[in-house]
């Protein structure tokens, strides 16, 4: 049990964590909230009382291992407990020398901490920590050679963040939550952290409400894309190879200084238009062909607005002299605002495009291999890149191929990625009728980066 005297130092989940006693217990937390702090407090609490003649602590870096071992020489002062640092020694090896640092304690019991070099463990007993498991270079060898060490009766302690659903880490949470493990599961994102005191410690006085949710906000806008937020502070383990568009391709085709007036343009113009009006939201995206490349020069979001306003913008653009032709969601609400631009534009210009599983896999299909050949250029724009890498490609039981967006990214639905898509379809030098498409529900406002 933790000591009454340590809640001054931890946090309520950190005490959980302390009071918990399982053999095998596994932390899913975000970064940075502490967990190790903790570890190396119950470790060196743990060889006071005597209970283990070794604590072996493994990391994914030297300097993760490095600190480990700092706050256990914290500790064992704080504590008055007689040790002393033996420094960086070396384990031969037949391929490498591996590093371990240590501490030694006035009865002979020691804290090592190694390297993640998966042999350090063979022939090692006593307590196992295995911190950030999910990131070390071979999880499966450290695995194999570190469960061994616990065989009589020692306990075992992994904690990560998330690294993708294939990763050990992930396949370990999935079986506790399917009972198919009988290990102690901690689970800390940093809403919860943040809820029991984090952001107080961060401050170090108490926070408001207000001030607590203004960090957390702050926090994801600097993570920069929602994959390093999912995974890294929300507990959630993503399929990143899932993804249609990566975060790769998507940022190798991003500029800064893109979009541009449309009276200055000189090229051939295509749009493409995603139609929603209370969930949805309407987008507007228009590309310049030059050459082979393909550059955006204008995008608009339209948020809950009347038709009329919609149909405005849209006829101001079709009305630029070298718009060429423009590809438009006819799916549902949209048929309307399609059919008028066909009949006041002409079927050659406007092409009225109506979404089914079908035309979705072609306008995917045909638009990932711009951004494979660096063929495209997008605004380098947050809600953009989200947009973009939330669509995933699922192969139903029956064999079917649909286009969805994943359910980690609960605040997209694509439209932007659908608007592209349509403008890229625009672009094609064949006229073709594509059939049904269906948009996707809610989704937050975004920013008009260009007017015409």
């Amino acid at each position: 049990m933790a000591s009454r005297s340590s809640k001054k130092f931890f946090n309520a989940y950190q005490e959980r964590w302390l009071n918990d006693d399982s053999k095998i217990k596994i932390w899913e937390k975000s970064r940075r909230i502490g967990a190790t702090y903790v570890q190396s407090y119950e470790d060196v609490r743990d060889i006071a009382a005597k209970k283990y003649p070794k604590v072996w602590f493994s990391s994914a870096d030297e300097s993760a291992a490095r600190e480990y071992i700092e706050y256990c020489e914290t500790w064992a002062k704080a504590l008055n407990i007689a040790a002393k640092s033996l420094g960086e020694e070396l384990i031969k090896d037949e391929n490498k020398d591996i590093k371990v640092m240590s501490i030694l304690f006035a009865d002979g019991r020691r804290i090592n901490a190694l390297s993640s070099n998966p042999k350090a463990f063979r022939s090692k007993e006593g307590k196992i920590i295995l911190d950030e498991f999910a990131h070390h270079d071979d999880p499966v060898k450290l695995w194999r050679a570190a469960r061994p060490c616990i065989t009589w009766g020692w306990p075992l302690r992994i904690l990560s963040t998330h690294n993708g659903t294939a990763a050990l880490f992930a396949q370990f949470i999935d079986k506790i939550k399917r009972n198919q493990l009988h290990w102690s599961l901690h689970t800390t994102p940093i809403q919860l952290a943040v809820e029991e005191g984090l952001f107080d410690k961060i401050m170090g006085r108490p926070t408001t409400k207000a001030e607590r949710e203004a960090f957390l906000k702050q926090e994801y806008e600097d993570c920069g894309d929602e994959e390093t937020w999912q995974q890294e502070y929300c507990c959630i383990a993503l399929d990143g190879a899932s993804a249609f568009l990566t975060y790769d391709l998507i940022n190798a085709c991003e500029d800064t200084d893109i979009i541009m007036d449309l009276s200055a343009v000189k090229g051939d113009l295509y749009l493409g238009m995603d139609i929603g009006r209370k969930k949805d939201l309407t987008c507007i995206w228009v590309l310049e062909k030059y050459n082979r490349h393909l550059y955006t020069r204008h995008f608009e979001v339209i948020e809950k607005q009347p038709f009329r306003f919609q149909k405005q913008r849209l006829y101001e653009l079709l009305k630029h002299p070298n718009m060429r032709r423009a590809c438009i969601d006819a799916t549902g609400i949209g048929m309307n605002l399609a059919e008028d631009a066909q009949l006041d534009f002409g079927k050659r210009k406007v092409e009225s495009v109506t979404f089914t599983a079908n035309v979705k896999e072609d306008l995917a299909t045909t638009l990932k291999p711009e951004f494979e050949d660096r063929h495209i250029t997008i605004p380098s724009d947050h809600l953009i890149r989200e947009d973009l890498h939330a669509i995933k490609k699922v192969v139903t039981s029956s064999g079917n191929i649909r286009f969805d967006v994943s359910s980690s990214f609960k605040e997209s639905h694509a439209d932007r990625f659908w608007a592209l898509a349509l403008a890229r379809h625009a672009v094609s030098d064949i006229v073709t009728t594509i059939p049904q498409i269906r948009t996707r529900g809610n989704y937050q406002s975004g920013k008009m980066l260009s007017r015409f």
